[in-house]
């Protein structure tokens, strides 16, 4: 086993090494065009990496501007559970800036880079090889003299001759450097280069048993996890990575990924990394609620359908035993359970699953009817939802669920204030109800509006809005989850308006409680009448008057 790394010592009691995860979804990550924080975001976002076990946040290029100077300053003062890095080129101004930057830092490093391929020499740094070295090692020692870790990373590395590679390392080590990256800057690396790299230079470079190997891959030609895996598996014991994968042009080798990876395949890399897994899910999220960029459907461990089911031969399959078709547990990422998604694709033993899980449990006569008619309804939807099956299992036409239809609906907010919404609602038996509420915005007044005037009182637990077209007049999909009666529900609504969506929401699961309180034999109390010469409470005469 090689030699134990003092500032990364294995986790006790565990035979594997430990592998550091150096995250830059603040600095390379935010690079991405429309992926810019605020310095209050990115300090969200580094205490939210540091609560995920990452060891080193990357938490922005101090000489780019006042901004993130001020940025990374505030950072490396709060953050105190991970190291906190600062970027800079190998020029005395970058330096000194990263390390006025990183004076508050419990654990701060400088990261020094240069360029040296052929390429980056002779076409943007033109400078010979001996000078790239001298800037290399003049750059880590003013470094080294400024704060306690020092990383150089020589850009381009991949596109670099491997014995200049080996050169420069051995000069940047003698200088003080403790952490050497190999970045694959535009993502031009296969796995098996990455790997025949790697074990180059653990096996040619000066000094080597003095620094770690890191990698930076990025994913042009969609391998960088692939080669971040292969640098591992060869010997490199840091990985730089970013949330998602964010980053410049196709984005970085995603942190997630390479964390599960390492896990799930343990007895293939033989290390572990200190990420708590179950905090990738939420951490995801927070990102993308951050930058305003939702996660694909399909991203590999945090996406939507990561650990959904639709197909009726997979659902079976799950339905028997989860390890048939997942090599990893929902929960050991964050969420909560699997999805057994029901659409076209899906058969009777998830929908018996969906039913009964619903309150409802039909004779095998009554759900090969009810299968027909979800088959029927699988081949318009893309997906059905909780409240078409309830509709399906009371016989009703699952295109109008039903009981209660909104009439009228107007929401205003005020600067400064509380907003206030009213509705108008029509019960299919003639009844209609009028409400108005006030709230903290005019989606909760609207939502405690709608609660009023069906006679129930939510609790908001969830709220998502997620676009599902682009430019000024794109739909939205409003998901709400309320707590009710010590239970979970869930609706969904659509509109070009996010209130009247959320409208939609919160009514689907107004539906919902009163058909399962009618198929469970409960007595649904009537919702008041309201008529126009009848106020409701001072609270709701307060938000119709201040329309």
């Amino acid at each position: 086993m090689p030699t134990e790394d003092p500032q990364n010592p294995p986790v006790p009691n565990s035979p594997r090494e430990r592998v550091r995860v150096f995250d830059t979804t603040l600095r390379d990550g935010e690079q991405a065009p429309g992926f810019s924080m605020t310095r209050a975001q990115k300090l969200r976002m580094a205490n939210a990496l540091a609560d995920l076990g990452v060891d080193t946040i990357e938490a922005g290029f101090p000489q780019a501007s006042d901004d993130d100077f001020a940025a990374v300053q505030a950072i490396a003062r709060e953050v105190r559970s991970a190291g906190v890095c600062g970027l800079a080129r190998c020029q005395r101004g970058d330096i000194e800036t990263a390390a006025r930057a990183l004076e508050p830092a419990a654990r701060g490093r400088i990261h020094v880079f240069i360029a040296t391929s052929p390429l980056h020499r002779e076409f943007k740094l033109g400078m010979s090889k001996d000078q790239v070295i001298d800037a290399a090692v003049a750059g880590v020692r003013r470094a080294n003299e400024l704060c306690g870790e020092v990383e150089f990373s020589a850009e381009d590395a991949m596109r670099t001759e491997p014995e200049y590679l080996a050169e420069v390392f051995a000069a940047v080590i003698e200088a003080g450097a403790t952490t050497l990256n190999v970045p694959d800057t535009v993502g031009y690396t296969t796995p098996a280069e990455m790997h025949e790299r790697i074990r180059y230079l653990r096996g040619s470079v000066r000094g080597i048993e003095r620094a770690v190997i890191s990698v930076h891959c990025h994913d042009d030609l969609g391998m960088a996890v692939a080669n971040s895996l292969a640098a591992v598996a060869a010997g490199a014991r840091q990985v730089e990575c970013t949330l998602t994968g964010i980053g410049e042009r196709a984005g970085n080798a995603a942190l997630e990924e390479i964390a599960m990876a390492l896990k799930t395949r343990a007895e293939l890399y033989g290390v572990e990394t200190g990420v708590r897994t179950p905090k990738l899910y939420p951490t995801a999220r927070l990102l993308a609620q951050i930058t305003g960029h939702t996660i694909t459907r399909n991203k590999a461990i945090v996406g939507e359908n990561a650990f959904a089911h639709e197909s009726g031969i997979h659902q079976h399959g799950m339905l028997k035993h989860r390890g048939t078709y997942e090599i990893m547990r929902p929960e050991d990422v964050g969420f909560a359970r699997s999805a057994l998604v029901l659409g076209k694709h899906s058969g009777r033993h998830a929908l018996r699953e969906r039913l009964s899980a619903l309150g409802f449990a039909p004779a095998d006569g009554e759900l090969e009817q009810i299968f027909a008619r979800f088959k029927a309804l699988a081949d318009r939807k893309r997906e059905v939802f909780d409240s078409d099956l309830e509709a399906l299992a009371l016989g009703r036409d699952a295109d109008e669920p039903g009981p209660w239809h909104i009439v009228h609906l107007h929401a205003a907010s005020h600067l400064g204030g509380s907003a206030s919404a009213s509705v108008r609602l029509q019960h299919e038996d003639g009844r209609s109800a009028n409400e108005a509420a006030i709230g903290d915005g005019p989606v909760d007044a609207t939502l405690r509006a709608i609660g009023r005037a069906v006679g129930h009182e939510f609790e908001l637990t969830d709220f998502q809005i997620r676009a599902l077209s682009e430019g000024g007049d794109a739909q939205g999909q409003a998901n709400l989850g309320v707590r009710y009666a010590g239970k979970e529900w869930r609706g969904r609504g659509v509109s070009t308006d996010i209130v009247e969506a959320t409208a939609h929401a919160a009514l689907e699961i107004a539906n919902r409680i009163e058909r399962h309180e009618f198929a469970s034999g409960v007595a649904v109390g009537p919702a008041p009448t309201v008529t126009p010469n009848e106020q409701p409470d001072a609270a709701a005469r307060a938000a119709v008057n201040h329309r």
